[in-house]
């Protein structure tokens, strides 16, 4: 293994200070390297010219505004605090990305899916990342001993920023979680992997969400966090007050979970709308003789004859009165035009 440079140390530094978690210190390492190759020389020889050439070349490449910001967060800590520039801040300058919705499944749709997940440990772990709303890496680093089931509570350690939390613990959770244990009988890691003493990876999750999606046909992208937003919104829609919702996430802000509002779709559509309240007759007349006089009634204009109305018309057939003088005379068809008729008339000396 080659020796760590002294300005990659001095930022690996900088982060440990800071308790930084490993996935945010490995994101920006790897953020600042790739930098670093695209120009072929020292982060410190490039300057705020070079990142926003690299953000132009990040966009140009289709990249997520999510990647393009995350490689803006690691420029930012790198110029900022490792090299001490206090301009970082407003020379780096982040993308506004779009707010887009979370994808949600049906009641019906968790149960084909967690059906479909292959294997006894990736079905526990992806019933409890549902049953609970955990995140990927919580419900991969979950400790045997942090289900309480005298108090019907799961312990969350050192979740998102650091946190700790309480979850419900829910009665067939347990029983499943129960039946996992005789069959299994992990050790210190609720859910292992390959490795001995190490838990199950994300990486291992998030293949099985795939496998599952393509088993049980399902036709949204389903990860793991996809459980996460199909929990808060089954609450939601349950009648489960916000901010309580907003614990069992973990959220620092409520405006983070408030966007479930917008996938509940049973608190969409139970919700009235204006019209309702008021009193507006849009109905025309039921009187035909009035309908025919006002064509039309009440607010809303009369019918417009189209296409299929004339076509209608067209097979009437109206008839006119024979005339008794004249029996030379034609009966005056609708259908004909007056010059047709004027080269019909018989002639005079004959009558």
């Amino acid at each position: 293994m080659s020796e760590l440079s002294p300005l990659r140390r001095r930022m690996i530094d900088d982060m440990m200070i800071r308790n930084l978690s490993p996935a945010t210190q490995q994101s920006y390492l790897y953020a600042v390297a790739k930098f670093s190759r695209h120009f072929g020389r020292s982060p410190a020889q490039l300057g705020f010219e070079e990142v926003r050439t690299y953000q132009l070349h990040l966009i140009g490449e289709k990249r997520s505004w999510s990647h393009v910001n995350q490689a803006v967060c690691a420029l930012r800590f790198f110029y900022g605090i490792t090299l001490g520039r206090a301009d970082a801040i407003e020379r780096i300058v982040a993308a506004r990305e779009p707010q887009r919705l979370p994808v949600v499944l049906s009641a019906d749709e968790i149960v084909q899916f967690l059906e479909a997940v292959p294997g006894l440990r990736n079905r526990a772990a992806l019933t409890t990342a549902y049953g609970a709303g955990l995140r990927a890496g919580e419900v991969a680093r979950l400790e045997a001993a942090a289900i309480d089931s005298r108090r019907m509570l799961i312990g969350v350690e050192l979740g998102k920023g650091a946190k700790d939390r309480y979850v419900m613990l829910s009665p067939q959770l347990l029983q499943i979680l129960r039946a996992y244990w005789r069959l299994a009988r992990p050790g210190r890691w609720l859910f292992p992997g390959r490795t001995a003493g190490e838990p199950v990876s994300v990486a291992t999750l998030q293949e099985a969400c795939r496998t599952a999606v393509r088993r049980a046909e399902l036709s949204k992208p389903v990860t793991v966090h996809t459980l996460r937003h199909s929990f808060a919104t089954h609450l939601l829609e349950a009648g489960t007050d916000l901010r309580i919702i907003q614990v069992l996430l973990g959220h620092a802000r409520i405006s983070t979970t408030a966007r479930y509002t917008q996938v509940a779709t049973t608190l969409i559509a139970d919700t009235a709308s204006p019209l309702d309240r008021l009193s507006l007759a849009v109905m025309p007349p039921t009187d035909p003789s009035r309908a025919h006089r006002t064509r039309g009634g009440g607010h809303l204009p009369p019918p417009r004859c189209r296409l299929s109305c004339r076509a209608s018309r067209a097979h009437v057939r109206r008839t006119a009165p024979r005339h008794g003088r004249h029996r030379g005379l034609p009966d005056r068809d609708p259908g004909r035009s007056r010059r047709e008729l004027r080269g019909m008339r018989p002639d005079p000396r004959r009558l």
